[in-house]
């Protein structure tokens, strides 16, 4: 039996294409003799689709595309994922399925069984677990079919009772397919394969896993589809942040003679790179648009973020605005100039001198002569704010915020301001994974400007300022919050790795008070265990440390 792995970039909702891609596969599997086309979870929806669930003409559509493909298997059949109804009075009104489709004909349904509700998942709220176990035959095998999370109850600390594989072994199947649509994260890849490697060698039968690969806004699906054979050793993987098609063939997977994977893994930085780009260009791409704006300051922040947009995008389609003020210094603007000469990229110096001075003008009789402070630096960042936006409402480009992790996680920015945008680019990456990154950026040719990477960083919003001024240094600010926000480690637990227990109070009580800021942040490229948004559920009147 020859297996084809189907890994395509969906697009929630829009079912022509979705449609269009899975039926092309179909015909290359065809073509290419495969016997079988895999395709993911809820492919022909998207994931994932969220609220458009409770809209019965979503899943209708998905269901009336389905018999449409399903007169397409004729001579090859398929593995589609899709939300179904619940015929049942009882439970939630749908479920997550994969049809089997073969000789044109729907011929059945696998559900999936385990429904993860933690972090960014919520499929409990729209989905009833399955409570029926049956292989799938097909070509004189049997397949067991599972969806997922299924796979994914055999960690050292298990969220769920019961193991669907325990209930399909039991039928003496020939292979697992699991289809799936895993997010990445900067671990999750190691840690996938770790879960799939246990799969087969627990059940002592080959694997063949499909992925999701794409953006869908936040959420970055990296694809790396793979085939394991039943000792758990990696005979083969798609590639990974871009679309691919494989066939395999069951016989030679099965065969003691078949060769396996012996290879370098990635690096992280590397796969973090290309999640970025994947995720901006795929955000631009699904929401129609192709040109992106930004204020480059000269430091390191908008500097990756505008590298990484000229990579995703095509420098041609980054328009730098340099925003210099009283407190910028001379080499902000001419590091900026070198970064995007470096890369060709288009961009305008608009001074914001005479617009600040006219809120200062406007505002002075209204703040009743209180001494400057933190509101005059806000109303620079607020001004930029102002003059970014108007160039992106009058061209139509969308504003790409700059934001860092550590500033995102203490509120080291201004709202209406420098947390303007559209699209957060880094806003998932800590200060000390910036800079490495930008080390990664100039890995070939110096892209980013040495100054920009090894100068002081410093808001430039009040004379000779620093970022140390208001923080301790990154490398251990950036430790603290990964203790807490990642590991979810508490005061006292961070303390006893030997932190001081005022700056860890400190920082801690930062953060908590700051969930309001956050609340009004554009969506955040998600490539670590714990991003900001949909992953991260924190009450902002909430007085736990703070």
């Amino acid at each position: 039996m020859k297996i084809a792995l189907a890994q395509i970039n969906y697009h929630i909702g829009n079912f022509e294409s979705n449609k269009s891609k899975i039926i092309d596969c179909i015909r290359k599997g065809e073509y290419e003799g495969a016997d079988i086309v895999v395709f993911s979870e809820l492919a022909i929806s998207g994931y994932p689709p969220r609220d458009f669930l409770e809209f019965r003409d979503f899943v209708e559509q998905c269901n009336s595309l389905l018999a449409e493909i399903a007169s397409f298997c004729t001579k090859t059949a398929a593995i589609i994922g899709l939300p179904t109804f619940n015929k049942n009075p009882k439970g939630k009104p749908l479920y997550n399925s994969a049809a089997f489709v073969n000789d044109g004909k729907i011929l059945s349904y696998t559900h999936k069984t385990l429904l993860p509700n933690y972090d960014i998942f919520d499929e409990y709220r729209y989905f009833e677990p399955n409570s029926e176990f049956n292989v799938i035959k097909f070509k004189r095998k049997k397949i067991a079919l599972t969806i997922c999370e299924d796979l994914w109850n055999v960690q050292d600390n298990p969220l769920y009772t019961i193991n669907p594989m325990d209930q399909l072994i039991d039928q003496e199947p020939d292979l697992m397919i699991n289809i799936a649509a895993s997010p990445f994260n900067y671990h999750q890849t190691a840690t996938r394969k770790e879960i799939l490697r246990k799969n087969a060698k627990q059940y002592s039968i080959p694997l063949f896993y499909v992925n999701h690969v794409g953006a869908q806004t936040e959420l970055l699906f990296d694809g790396g589809s793979l085939v394991m054979n039943s000792a758990g050793e990696l005979v083969d993987e798609l590639s990974y942040f871009e679309e691919d098609f494989r066939i395999f063939d069951l016989d030679k997977v099965t065969s003691d003679d078949c060769p396996v994977l012996v290879g370098a893994m990635r690096s992280e930085i590397e796969d973090i790179h290309d999640a970025l780009v994947m995720g901006v260009r795929n955000y631009f791409q699904k929401l129609g648009f192709n040109k992106a704006i930004l204020g480059l300051s000269g430091g390191i922040d908008s500097a990756v973020t505008s590298a990484i947009a000229a990579e995703a995008l095509g420098a041609e389609n980054v328009y730098n605005v340099l925003l210099p003020s009283r407190y910028s210094s001379d080499h902000s603007v001419s590091d900026s100039v070198e970064m995007v000469k470096n890369l060709g990229m288009p961009y305008d110096i608009i001074a914001i001198e005479e617009a600040f001075n006219s809120f200062e003008n406007l505002l002075t009789p209204f703040f009743k002569d209180l001494p400057s402070d933190i509101t005059e630096e806000n109303l620079q960042a607020r001004t930029r704010g102002i003059i970014l936006m108007a160039l992106s409402n009058k061209f139509g480009y969308i504003l790409l915020n700059t934001s860092n992790k550590s500033e995102a996680a203490v509120g080291y920015g201004t709202l209406y301001g420098d947390m303007n945008g559209g699209l957060s680019v880094i806003g998932d990456l800590y200060k000390t994974q910036t800079y490495e990154l930008a080390r990664y950026i100039n890995r070939i040719k110096e892209v980013i400007p040495e100054n920009i990477i090894t100068k002081p960083p410093s808001a430039e919003l009040r004379p000779d300022q620093k970022d140390s001024d208001s923080l301790p240094d990154y490398p251990i600010l950036d430790e603290i919050l990964y203790q807490y926000i990642e590991q979810r480690k508490g005061p006292r637990e961070i303390v006893a790795m030997g932190f001081e227990p005022a700056l860890v109070d400190r920082i801690l009580k930062l953060v908590n008070t700051n969930e309001y800021k956050r609340y009004q942040t554009p969506p955040m490229l998600r490539v670590s265990t714990k991003a900001f948004g949909m992953g991260r559920r924190i009450p902002i009147v909430a007085k736990y440390l703070g």
